[in-house]
């Protein structure tokens, strides 16, 4: 079954953990003890509703605060594909983890509070989503029965966030305006009855109908090598095949590829998926391929078709998300990891920080604190062979990581070499 990957961002009290409750209720997609406990604590605040916020927040803190601190991952499914919810933190002090919830994502949904309108959090949770290259947008003005279900409030929403998609540089969102309720269930999974004015789909509708030409960045195959397979068995003696992960595109039995770094060239001979052989894998397969020639082939080598080579060096420039509360600072080490390689780096130059609410940049800095957007030089004791994100979403990004405590300090988008 397809699996679709949904990163949420709202601001605090637009109805985000709401919105996720709804969807697990009208998909019947909660527990029955979950259910119960959803009543029982409903009842016991003195609600006279269903506080579908309890079925997400998972942290003491978040449930007495009423906010949500931590990335959650909720899983559910319908009879057609199978939902994966990455329900992140609305505040500015969260933007790491708004970073890390979108980064994994196809999808994203931003609430804005019908009464609250267009906010400051919402140029940031735009900004990340446009950074991160989500194609697929889904703006849920929530809180409509607290408008009057008003069209006209609708509207007014929808052109202020218009004006927001102007300053965006990447063109290729798709952007679906749902007026909903969560509360109430309006427009969530089922049309709702209250707004007849809004012709379009429920948020659930919405997500059902996206396909993979959709929600996936055209990009070019990259088989990055997880594991030399070398059976040594009497059956297979000699079968000696790479497994990995298919991104950004095909590769198919006959195909011309060049392995990185050595540039060897060869055939792909076989595609097996376990036991099975095919002829073509598609993009996000985990399948072992074998090639024509016996070359030399380790674990962090990458596969990629002739022609279409990635920059091979030992500098980039990228944007880069600090999430330590230690400093980044000019000259500091850190390991890279991109991929499955890991690389000494360090950091030659900070060139700005991005201020993620579309306010512009900032150029006199020293280094980066916690929760900032940057764009930073690095210099590697090593080549890698990488994209530039815009072109290949899991070839372009990296994570840093902390050479004394092996900690992850901040998480890199590929700008430029």
């Amino acid at each position: 079954m397809e699996v679709l990957k949904i990163a949420t961002a709202g601001s605090v009290d637009d109805g985000k953990s709401t919105l996720i409750g709804r969807i697990l209720y009208d998909t019947k997609s909660l527990t029955d003890d979950k259910l119960e406990a959803i009543e029982k604590t409903s009842k016991q605040k003195g609600y006279d509703y269903l506080d579908f916020s309890l079925a997400t927040d998972g942290l003491v803190a978040e449930r007495e605060q009423g906010i949500t601190i931590d990335v959650a991952h909720i899983y559910f499914s319908t009879a057609t594909k199978s939902y994966i919810i990455a329900d992140t933190p609305g505040h500015v002090e969260y933007t790491r983890n708004m970073v890390t919830g979108a980064s994994t994502s196809q999808a994203a949904i931003i609430l804005i509070d019908a009464r609250k309108g267009v906010i400051e959090q919402t140029n940031r949770h735009f900004f990340i989503n446009n950074l991160l290259r989500i194609k697929e947008v889904v703006v849920a003005i929530n809180k409509m029965d607290l408008v009057d279900y008003s069209e006209e409030k609708y509207n007014a929403i929808k052109a202020d966030f218009e004006a927001l998609m102007s300053k965006r540089d990447y063109q290729n969102q798709k952007i679906t305006f749902v007026p909903v309720s969560a509360l109430k269930g309006d427009n969530v999974v089922s049309k709702s009855e209250n707004m007849p004015w809004y012709t379009g789909p429920s948020i659930l509708d919405r997500l059902e109908a996206l396909g993979k030409q959709d929600i996936f960045n055209v990009g070019t195959p990259r088989f990055p090598v997880q594991l030399v397979i070398r059976p040594k068995t009497d059956e297979f003696h000699d079968f000696r095949g790479y497994a990995g992960k298919v991104y950004g595109g095909e590769l198919s039995v006959g195909d011309d590829v060049v392995v990185l770094p050595s540039q060897t060239k060869s055939k792909i001979k076989d595609i097996y998926f376990y036991d099975k052989k095919y002829q073509t894998a598609s993009r996000r397969s985990s399948v072992t391929i074998t090639l024509e020639d016996d070359i030399n082939v380790s674990r962090g080598d990458m596969i990629v078709k002739a022609g279409e080579i990635p920059t091979i060096d030992k500098q980039f420039t990228a944007q880069v998300c600090w999430m330590d509360t230690k400093e980044l600072t000019a000259g500091a080490k850190y390991i890279v990891q991109h991929g499955v390689n890991k690389v000494l780096a360090k950091v030659d130059t900070i060139h700005h920080k991005i201020n993620p609410d579309y306010s512009g940049i900032n150029s006199d800095i020293t280094g980066l604190g916690v929760n900032d957007i940057a764009s930073v030089s690095f210099k590697l004791n090593k080549p890698i062979f990488y994209d530039a994100f815009k072109d290949h979403r899991t070839n372009g990004s990296f994570i840093l990581i902390d050479t004394q405590t092996n900690n992850t300090v901040g998480a890199g988008f590929i700008s430029q070499n």
